[in-house]
């Protein structure tokens, strides 16, 4: 028997009251003198047993009176007791604090009571045959009294098993984003300690040569000025990549809106580059923004250090579904004489798999190198 949760009964509670006061009915029908009386209190009694999971001391009382009713008065054999006990095995497995009193009352109270009625009724009957069927009795009572106990402490143990594993569960993941701010903190100090003193340095020295040239009248070397804007964006990425590791959130970072910088800067240090955008453009996640730029930016990095003299191409094509990246350029590569592949490629590689995507890079047919990441635009959930 089960019950929904808003307690109310559910079928096999229901059907177990009417079966039990079908039985009941049906027994009663072979004793003689049963008038309506004794059918009613046996559909009460039975019937309450119904809602004993939801008010077990009160279905209880009623069952235990009902059924002595009909003891009484009709001088039934052992199984009116039946209902008895399944109403004290409810309430002391369901009830409050004394329901295991109130169980023991009301047992002894129905027992002592069909006892007194069976010994009035037939004087004939031995009485030692009376006392010792009652005491088999007893002890069916305390059977189910004892099954409820073990039943509740059982349930009991399991709720506070389920807890304590709840906890603990709570307690590992409390544990394991602890360790994992801890990381990002000392990886945010390995980076602020390595990287941005060096970045500086290479900024302030950058800016002392452009200032003393302009002071001198003379023009500022592009390549110079270029040096001048990348160690000042990398400071900036820098400061963006050290609060994700303190704070564990992602920043707006880098995203498509920011390739013109990319390439105008890319152009002063002697790699022309153009951008070519086809399809609508539209609004992306920012995963898939920051994935693009970064492609980009690695791919324009690398094509300024091997490709020799050349130029090169970002085209950005927008799909129904996805954000195909594409960086072509004319340098030295070559089928015959492809280069070999570097941490920049192979990062490129993983951050594209990880948003499900797919990416190829390798030697033009004619000279040169494109790169090309085909970027789902669509959750992967």
């Amino acid at each position: 028997m089960r019950f929904d949760l808003k307690g109310h009964a559910t079928v096999p509670d229901a059907v177990l009251g009417l079966v039990l006061a079908v039985v009941f009915s049906a027994g009663a029908a072979t004793v003689p003198g049963i008038g309506p009386l004794s059918y009613a209190v046996i559909a009460v009694g039975c019937l309450a047993l119904a809602v004993r999971r939801r008010a077990p001391t009160l279905v209880l009382l009623v069952t235990t009176a009902c059924m002595l009713a009909y003891t009484v008065g009709a001088d039934p054999a052992q199984a009116a007791a039946f209902p008895v006990m399944i109403a004290v095995y409810t309430a002391v497995r369901h009830g409050r604090r004394h329901a295991a009193v109130i169980s023991a009352i009301a047992g002894l109270v129905f027992l002592a009571g069909s006892l007194a009625a069976s010994l009035t009724a037939d004087a004939t009957q031995p009485a030692q045959a009376l006392v010792e069927r009652t005491i088999l009795l007893m002890g069916w009572f305390l059977a189910a009294g004892v099954s409820g106990t073990v039943s509740r402490h059982r349930q009991a143990y399991l709720e506070q098993a389920e807890q304590r594993a709840a906890e603990a569960e709570r307690t590992r993941e409390a544990t394991a984003l602890r360790r994992a701010g801890e990381e990002r903190l000392r990886i945010a100090r390995e980076l602020h300690d390595s990287l941005t003193h060096s970045i500086s340095v290479i900024k302030v020295q950058a800016g002392v040569a452009v200032h003393l040239a302009r002071k001198r009248g003379e023009e500022v070397p592009e390549a110079l000025l270029a040096i001048q804007e990348a160690s000042a964006d990398a400071m900036r990425e820098l400061r963006a990549t050290l609060e994700v590791l303190r704070d564990a959130d992602d920043p707006a970072g880098s995203g498509l809106d920011r390739v013109d910088d990319l390439v105008a800067r890319v152009g002063a240090a002697g790699l022309p580059t153009t951008v070519t955008v086809t399809g609508p453009a539209r609004a992306l996640p920012a995963h898939v923004e920051r994935a693009a730029y970064r492609i980009i930016q690695e791919a324009l990095t690398n094509a300024s250090r091997h490709a020799g003299p050349a130029t090169a191409t970002v085209t950005l094509a927008y799909g129904g579904r996805e954000l195909t990246v594409q960086i072509d350029d004319d340098g030295l590569a070559s089928p015959s004489d492809p280069p070999t592949p570097g941490n920049g490629l192979t990062g490129m590689r993983e951050r594209v798999t990880a948003l499900g995507g797919s990416l190829h890079a390798h030697p033009r047919p004619h000279g040169g190198f494109t790169v090309r990441a085909d970027l789902p635009t669509e959750d992967l959930s």
